[in-house]
Protein backbone atom coordinates (compact mmCIF):
# COMPACT_ATOMS: atom_id res chain seq x y z
CA UNK A 1 0.00 0.00 0.00
CA UNK A 2 1.55 3.42 -0.89
CA UNK A 3 0.49 5.89 1.66
CA UNK A 4 1.19 8.66 -0.37
CA UNK A 5 -1.78 8.23 -2.62
CA UNK A 6 -4.05 7.88 0.16
CA UNK A 7 -6.03 10.72 2.02
CA UNK A 8 -6.16 9.14 5.59
CA UNK A 9 -9.06 9.61 8.19
CA UNK A 10 -7.60 12.07 10.66
CA UNK A 11 -8.13 11.30 14.55
CA UNK A 12 -8.18 14.49 16.49
CA UNK A 13 -8.30 18.11 14.94
CA UNK A 14 -5.10 19.44 16.27
CA UNK A 15 -1.73 20.38 15.52
CA UNK A 16 -0.28 16.94 14.30
CA UNK A 17 -3.55 16.42 12.37
CA UNK A 18 -3.93 19.79 10.99
CA UNK A 19 -0.40 19.67 9.38
CA UNK A 20 -1.09 16.31 7.75
CA UNK A 21 -4.01 17.58 6.11
CA UNK A 22 -2.44 20.64 4.99
CA UNK A 23 0.50 19.05 3.33
CA UNK A 24 -1.72 16.68 1.58
CA UNK A 25 -3.63 19.83 -0.01
CA UNK A 26 -6.85 19.78 2.49
CA UNK A 27 -9.89 17.96 1.57
CA UNK A 28 -9.18 15.26 4.47
CA UNK A 29 -11.92 13.81 6.83
CA UNK A 30 -11.47 14.14 10.90
CA UNK A 31 -13.49 12.74 13.75
CA UNK A 32 -12.66 14.99 16.94
CA UNK A 33 -14.15 15.02 20.51
CA UNK A 34 -14.86 18.53 20.51
CA UNK A 35 -17.08 18.48 17.37
CA UNK A 36 -20.49 18.77 18.19
CA UNK A 37 -21.91 19.05 14.79
CA UNK A 38 -20.11 18.42 11.03
CA UNK A 39 -18.67 21.37 9.38
CA UNK A 40 -16.01 22.15 6.99
CA UNK A 41 -12.89 24.08 7.92
CA UNK A 42 -11.47 26.75 5.49
CA UNK A 43 -9.14 23.70 3.73
CA UNK A 44 -12.18 21.96 2.72
CA UNK A 45 -11.48 19.19 5.36
CA UNK A 46 -14.60 17.95 7.05
CA UNK A 47 -14.52 17.62 11.15
CA UNK A 48 -17.35 14.98 12.54
CA UNK A 49 -18.16 14.33 15.50
CA UNK A 50 -16.22 11.27 17.19
CA UNK A 51 -19.17 9.05 17.51
CA UNK A 52 -19.52 9.75 13.78
CA UNK A 53 -16.67 7.26 12.70
CA UNK A 54 -17.23 4.48 10.72
CA UNK A 55 -14.97 1.99 10.36
CA UNK A 56 -15.90 0.61 7.18
CA UNK A 57 -15.51 4.13 5.18
CA UNK A 58 -12.14 4.50 6.14
CA UNK A 59 -8.51 2.39 4.89
CA UNK A 60 -6.29 4.30 6.92
CA UNK A 61 -6.31 6.40 10.00
CA UNK A 62 -3.75 8.70 11.67
CA UNK A 63 -4.26 9.64 15.00
CA UNK A 64 -3.14 12.70 16.70
CA UNK A 65 -0.64 11.04 19.39
CA UNK A 66 -2.24 12.37 22.94
CA UNK A 67 -5.30 9.75 22.14
CA UNK A 68 -5.53 7.13 24.98
CA UNK A 69 -5.62 3.26 23.61
CA UNK A 70 -8.90 3.04 25.45
CA UNK A 71 -10.62 5.72 23.26
CA UNK A 72 -13.50 4.70 21.34
CA UNK A 73 -11.57 5.80 17.87
CA UNK A 74 -8.42 3.84 18.58
CA UNK A 75 -10.60 0.86 19.64
CA UNK A 76 -12.41 1.13 16.28
CA UNK A 77 -10.21 1.83 13.96
CA UNK A 78 -8.58 -0.91 11.58
CA UNK A 79 -5.62 0.57 9.83
CA UNK A 80 -4.14 3.08 12.53
CA UNK A 81 -0.90 4.71 12.28
CA UNK A 82 1.29 7.43 13.84
CA UNK A 83 2.36 10.13 12.34
CA UNK A 84 6.12 8.17 12.14
CA UNK A 85 4.76 5.05 10.57
CA UNK A 86 2.69 7.66 7.76
CA UNK A 87 6.07 9.39 7.06
CA UNK A 88 8.77 7.52 8.25
CA UNK A 89 7.72 4.04 7.26
CA UNK A 90 10.63 1.78 5.64
CA UNK A 91 9.82 1.65 2.13
CA UNK A 92 9.18 5.31 2.09
CA UNK A 93 12.59 7.54 1.66
CA UNK A 94 13.83 9.60 4.20
CA UNK A 95 15.99 11.60 6.18
CA UNK A 96 18.75 10.12 8.88
CA UNK A 97 16.50 10.33 11.81
CA UNK A 98 17.40 10.79 15.67
CA UNK A 99 14.58 9.89 17.84
CA UNK A 100 14.89 10.87 21.82
CA UNK A 101 12.63 9.69 24.54
CA UNK A 102 12.85 9.58 27.89
CA UNK A 103 10.77 10.79 30.92
CA UNK A 104 12.79 14.25 31.74
CA UNK A 105 15.37 15.95 29.38
CA UNK A 106 14.24 14.76 26.08
CA UNK A 107 13.42 18.34 24.68
CA UNK A 108 16.57 19.86 25.74
CA UNK A 109 18.51 16.81 24.71
CA UNK A 110 16.39 17.38 21.79
CA UNK A 111 17.74 21.17 21.31
CA UNK A 112 21.05 20.77 22.35
CA UNK A 113 21.42 17.58 19.88
CA UNK A 114 20.22 19.81 16.78
CA UNK A 115 22.25 22.81 18.13
CA UNK A 116 25.24 20.87 17.69
CA UNK A 117 24.20 19.55 14.29
CA UNK A 118 22.38 22.29 13.00
CA UNK A 119 25.59 23.39 10.93
CA UNK A 120 24.88 19.85 9.28
CA UNK A 121 21.66 20.56 8.28
CA UNK A 122 19.71 18.82 10.98
CA UNK A 123 15.95 20.57 11.98
CA UNK A 124 13.97 19.38 15.05
CA UNK A 125 10.52 18.18 15.70
CA UNK A 126 8.02 15.83 16.82
CA UNK A 127 6.95 16.69 20.28
CA UNK A 128 9.30 19.45 20.33
CA UNK A 129 6.61 21.57 18.72
CA UNK A 130 7.13 21.08 15.00
CA UNK A 131 4.72 18.27 13.48
CA UNK A 132 6.28 15.62 11.04
CA UNK A 133 4.20 17.13 8.13
CA UNK A 134 6.16 20.39 8.49
CA UNK A 135 9.73 19.60 8.70
CA UNK A 136 12.15 20.17 5.68
CA UNK A 137 11.80 16.66 3.98
CA UNK A 138 15.36 17.99 2.30
CA UNK A 139 17.03 18.37 5.51
CA UNK A 140 19.40 15.08 5.95
CA UNK A 141 19.22 14.75 9.13
CA UNK A 142 15.81 15.04 11.65
CA UNK A 143 16.15 15.32 15.62
CA UNK A 144 13.19 14.13 16.76
CA UNK A 145 11.76 14.49 20.69
CA UNK A 146 9.31 11.38 20.77
CA UNK A 147 6.78 11.03 23.40
CA UNK A 148 5.71 7.75 24.83
CA UNK A 149 2.00 8.48 23.38
CA UNK A 150 3.73 8.41 19.98
CA UNK A 151 5.73 5.03 20.65
CA UNK A 152 2.24 3.11 21.69
CA UNK A 153 0.87 4.02 18.11
CA UNK A 154 4.05 3.57 16.05
CA UNK A 155 4.42 0.15 14.29
CA UNK A 156 6.52 -0.15 11.65
CA UNK A 157 8.99 2.98 11.52
CA UNK A 158 12.07 2.91 13.31
CA UNK A 159 15.05 5.41 13.82
CA UNK A 160 18.30 5.17 12.94
CA UNK A 161 19.65 6.43 16.19
CA UNK A 162 17.54 6.25 19.32
CA UNK A 163 18.22 7.50 22.44
CA UNK A 164 16.88 6.61 25.42
CA UNK A 165 17.17 8.98 28.38
CA UNK A 166 16.22 7.61 32.25
CA UNK A 167 12.30 6.80 32.60
CA UNK A 168 10.28 6.59 35.44
CA UNK A 169 7.11 5.90 35.78
CA UNK A 170 4.97 9.01 34.15
CA UNK A 171 1.19 9.03 32.14
CA UNK A 172 -0.09 6.00 34.12
CA UNK A 173 -3.47 7.32 33.87
CA UNK A 174 -2.88 6.88 29.70
CA UNK A 175 -0.58 4.17 30.19
CA UNK A 176 -1.98 1.95 32.65
CA UNK A 177 1.01 0.40 34.60
CA UNK A 178 4.54 1.22 34.53
CA UNK A 179 5.67 -1.47 32.84
CA UNK A 180 2.98 -0.90 29.83
CA UNK A 181 4.65 2.72 29.77
CA UNK A 182 8.70 1.29 29.79
CA UNK A 183 7.24 -1.39 27.20
CA UNK A 184 6.10 1.78 24.93
CA UNK A 185 9.44 3.71 25.68
CA UNK A 186 11.23 0.79 24.51
CA UNK A 187 9.40 -0.18 21.35
CA UNK A 188 11.20 1.12 19.19
CA UNK A 189 14.02 -1.49 19.70
CA UNK A 190 11.46 -3.91 18.16
CA UNK A 191 11.95 -2.47 14.54
CA UNK A 192 15.42 -1.33 14.38
CA UNK A 193 17.50 -3.16 12.44
CA UNK A 194 21.48 -4.58 12.32
CA UNK A 195 23.21 -1.43 11.90
CA UNK A 196 21.35 0.78 14.17
CA UNK A 197 21.97 2.35 17.27
CA UNK A 198 20.15 2.46 20.53
CA UNK A 199 21.87 4.18 23.33
CA UNK A 200 19.51 3.41 26.68
CA UNK A 201 19.70 3.00 30.27
CA UNK A 202 20.95 0.34 31.89
CA UNK A 203 18.64 -2.64 33.78
CA UNK A 204 15.49 -2.54 31.72
CA UNK A 205 13.71 -5.00 30.32
CA UNK A 206 14.71 -5.00 26.46
CA UNK A 207 13.04 -6.33 23.91
CA UNK A 208 14.24 -8.53 21.10
CA UNK A 209 16.63 -6.53 18.85
CA UNK A 210 18.76 -6.63 16.11
CA UNK A 211 19.83 -2.59 16.52
CA UNK A 212 23.42 -2.36 18.16
CA UNK A 213 21.99 -1.85 22.19
CA UNK A 214 24.86 0.06 24.18
CA UNK A 215 23.60 0.44 28.12
CA UNK A 216 24.63 3.16 29.84
CA UNK A 217 24.16 3.54 33.93
CA UNK A 218 26.25 7.16 34.40
CA UNK A 219 28.28 9.94 33.27
CA UNK A 220 31.44 7.84 34.37
CA UNK A 221 30.19 5.11 31.37
CA UNK A 222 29.51 7.68 28.79
CA UNK A 223 32.46 9.54 28.84
CA UNK A 224 34.83 6.39 28.90
CA UNK A 225 32.76 4.84 26.19
CA UNK A 226 32.08 7.46 23.83
CA UNK A 227 35.69 9.40 24.53
CA UNK A 228 33.91 12.51 26.10
CA UNK A 229 35.55 14.44 29.02
CA UNK A 230 33.19 16.01 31.46
CA UNK A 231 35.14 18.58 32.90
CA UNK A 232 34.88 20.25 29.51
CA UNK A 233 31.00 20.58 29.64
CA UNK A 234 29.89 23.37 31.57
CA UNK A 235 26.81 22.07 33.08
CA UNK A 236 25.66 19.68 35.90
CA UNK A 237 23.40 17.43 37.24
CA UNK A 238 20.54 16.44 34.64
CA UNK A 239 22.23 19.31 32.17
CA UNK A 240 25.68 17.57 32.06
CA UNK A 241 24.10 14.33 31.22
CA UNK A 242 21.98 15.60 28.48
CA UNK A 243 25.18 16.95 27.15
CA UNK A 244 27.19 13.73 27.27
CA UNK A 245 24.41 12.24 25.50
CA UNK A 246 24.28 14.86 22.65
CA UNK A 247 27.75 14.87 22.53
CA UNK A 248 28.03 11.05 22.12
CA UNK A 249 25.53 11.15 19.22
CA UNK A 250 27.83 13.67 17.36
CA UNK A 251 30.75 11.36 18.10
CA UNK A 252 28.83 8.68 16.87
CA UNK A 253 27.97 10.29 13.18
CA UNK A 254 31.07 12.53 13.11
CA UNK A 255 33.87 11.66 15.49
CA UNK A 256 33.37 15.01 17.17
CA UNK A 257 32.99 16.51 20.22
CA UNK A 258 32.41 20.15 19.89
CA UNK A 259 32.59 21.20 23.46
CA UNK A 260 32.99 24.89 22.79
CA UNK A 261 29.46 24.54 20.87
CA UNK A 262 27.42 22.58 23.55
CA UNK A 263 28.33 25.22 26.05
CA UNK A 264 26.85 28.01 23.99
CA UNK A 265 23.66 26.30 23.99
CA UNK A 266 20.91 27.85 25.84
CA UNK A 267 18.38 26.32 28.01
CA UNK A 268 14.84 26.73 27.92
CA UNK A 269 12.77 28.59 30.46
CA UNK A 270 11.32 27.02 33.97
CA UNK A 271 13.96 24.33 33.99
CA UNK A 272 16.26 24.25 36.58
CA UNK A 273 16.96 28.66 35.78
CA UNK A 274 18.80 30.48 38.39
CA UNK A 275 18.66 33.69 39.38
CA UNK A 276 18.98 35.49 42.68
CA UNK A 277 17.29 38.04 44.70
CA UNK A 278 18.19 41.60 45.75
CA UNK A 279 20.61 40.43 48.65
CA UNK A 280 22.41 38.25 46.20
CA UNK A 281 21.07 34.88 47.24
CA UNK A 282 20.61 31.91 44.84
CA UNK A 283 16.90 30.82 43.75
CA UNK A 284 16.30 28.19 41.02
CA UNK A 285 12.94 28.13 39.04
CA UNK A 286 12.54 24.50 37.93
CA UNK A 287 8.46 25.01 37.47
CA UNK A 288 8.89 22.49 34.52
CA UNK A 289 9.89 19.40 36.87
CA UNK A 290 6.10 18.37 36.51
CA UNK A 291 7.00 14.33 37.65
CA UNK A 292 9.28 12.88 40.56
CA UNK A 293 12.56 12.07 38.32
CA UNK A 294 12.77 16.00 37.32
CA UNK A 295 13.04 17.27 40.75
CA UNK A 296 15.29 14.27 41.87
CA UNK A 297 17.76 15.52 39.19
CA UNK A 298 17.72 18.51 40.78
CA UNK A 299 18.36 18.32 44.22
CA UNK A 300 21.35 15.80 42.94
CA UNK A 301 22.87 19.32 41.04
CA UNK A 302 22.62 21.10 45.07
CA UNK A 303 23.21 18.10 47.16
CA UNK A 304 26.47 20.13 48.90
CA UNK A 305 24.37 22.64 49.89
CA UNK A 306 21.79 23.62 52.16
CA UNK A 307 18.41 23.72 50.40
CA UNK A 308 14.86 25.20 50.46
CA UNK A 309 12.35 23.25 48.55
CA UNK A 310 9.30 24.06 47.81
CA UNK A 311 6.86 21.22 46.29
CA UNK A 312 3.54 20.37 45.09
CA UNK A 313 0.69 20.24 43.12
CA UNK A 314 -1.05 17.84 41.35
CA UNK A 315 0.92 14.96 41.43
CA UNK A 316 -1.35 12.22 40.25
CA UNK A 317 -1.09 9.80 42.53
CA UNK A 318 2.67 8.43 41.69
CA UNK A 319 4.46 6.68 44.28
CA UNK A 320 6.40 9.20 46.31
CA UNK A 321 8.62 7.63 48.02
CA UNK A 322 11.88 7.28 45.55
CA UNK A 323 11.89 11.70 45.88
CA UNK A 324 11.63 11.46 49.88
CA UNK A 325 14.37 8.75 49.82
CA UNK A 326 16.56 11.16 47.96
CA UNK A 327 15.91 14.00 50.32
CA UNK A 328 15.86 12.30 52.74
CA UNK A 329 20.38 12.42 53.47
CA UNK A 330 20.15 15.93 51.91
CA UNK A 331 20.28 19.54 54.28
CA UNK A 332 16.98 20.36 53.20
CA UNK A 333 13.64 21.98 54.26
CA UNK A 334 10.77 21.58 52.44
CA UNK A 335 7.89 23.68 51.83
CA UNK A 336 4.48 22.64 50.70
CA UNK A 337 1.93 23.97 48.17
CA UNK A 338 -0.86 22.71 46.21
CA UNK A 339 -3.09 19.74 45.89
CA UNK A 340 -1.10 17.37 47.44
CA UNK A 341 0.31 19.16 50.44
CA UNK A 342 -1.05 16.77 53.18
CA UNK A 343 0.04 14.11 51.18
CA UNK A 344 3.76 15.40 51.38
CA UNK A 345 3.46 16.54 54.98
CA UNK A 346 2.50 13.42 55.90
CA UNK A 347 5.70 11.70 53.74
CA UNK A 348 7.78 14.05 55.20
CA UNK A 349 6.93 13.38 58.62
CA UNK A 350 7.58 9.35 57.79
CA UNK A 351 11.47 10.13 56.43
CA UNK A 352 11.66 12.19 59.31
CA UNK A 353 12.38 15.86 56.78
CA UNK A 354 11.99 18.96 58.14
CA UNK A 355 9.03 20.32 56.42
CA UNK A 356 6.22 23.46 56.67
CA UNK A 357 2.97 23.86 55.22
CA UNK A 358 3.15 26.96 53.55
CA UNK A 359 -0.19 25.76 50.62
CA UNK A 360 0.33 28.64 48.37
CA UNK A 361 3.28 29.82 46.57
CA UNK A 362 3.24 33.50 48.28
CA UNK A 363 3.76 32.24 51.50
CA UNK A 364 6.75 29.38 50.72
CA UNK A 365 8.49 32.85 48.87
CA UNK A 366 8.11 34.70 52.05
CA UNK A 367 8.81 31.82 54.83
CA UNK A 368 12.11 30.95 53.00
CA UNK A 369 13.30 34.65 52.57
CA UNK A 370 13.33 34.83 56.48
CA UNK A 371 16.14 32.11 56.52
CA UNK A 372 17.49 32.10 53.23
CA UNK A 373 21.29 32.76 52.90
CA UNK A 374 24.09 33.26 50.51
CA UNK A 375 25.14 29.73 51.27
CA UNK A 376 21.90 28.29 50.56
CA UNK A 377 19.79 27.60 47.47
CA UNK A 378 15.88 27.95 46.95
CA UNK A 379 14.70 25.34 44.76
CA UNK A 380 10.85 25.25 43.02
CA UNK A 381 11.19 22.33 41.66
CA UNK A 382 7.52 21.17 42.17
CA UNK A 383 7.37 17.33 40.79
CA UNK A 384 3.81 17.98 40.21
CA UNK A 385 1.75 19.64 36.93
CA UNK A 386 0.55 22.61 37.97
CA UNK A 387 -2.98 23.06 37.19
CA UNK A 388 -4.65 23.15 40.95
CA UNK A 389 -3.13 26.63 40.89
CA UNK A 390 -1.52 27.80 37.70
CA UNK A 391 -2.38 28.14 34.21
CA UNK A 392 0.91 26.38 33.31
CA UNK A 393 3.91 25.28 34.54
CA UNK A 394 5.29 28.37 32.49
CA UNK A 395 2.56 30.36 34.74
CA UNK A 396 3.86 28.79 37.93
CA UNK A 397 7.57 29.77 37.53
CA UNK A 398 6.85 33.17 35.97
CA UNK A 399 4.30 34.04 39.57
CA UNK A 400 8.03 32.18 41.16
CA UNK A 401 10.24 34.09 39.70
CA UNK A 402 8.11 38.03 40.27
CA UNK A 403 7.67 37.26 43.92
CA UNK A 404 11.47 36.80 44.30
CA UNK A 405 12.55 40.02 42.39
CA UNK A 406 9.48 41.62 44.68
CA UNK A 407 11.75 40.80 47.96
CA UNK A 408 13.46 43.26 49.38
Amino acid sequence: MDNKQLKPTLFGYGLTTKAIAKKLGGGCTFFDDNCKAPYTDEMGNRIYPSSMFDPDKSSLEITTPSLPPKHPLIQQARNLMSEYDYFLSPERSKPFTVWISGTNGKTTTTQMLTHLLKNRGAVSGGNIGTPLADLDTHAPIWVLETSSFTLHHTRIASPDIYLLLPITPDHLDWHGTPESYAADKLKPLETMREGELALVPKGLDLPKTDAYVVEYDSDAFLCDYFGLESQKVAYRGAFLQDALLALAVTKVLFDEADYDLINRFERDAHRQEEFTDAQGRLWVNDSKATNLDATIQALKGYADRPIHLILGGDDKGVDLAPLFEQMQPLMLTLYTIGANSDRLLSLAKAYNIEAKEANILDKAVAMIDEVHSLNSVALLSPAAASFDQFDSYKHRGECFQGLVRALP
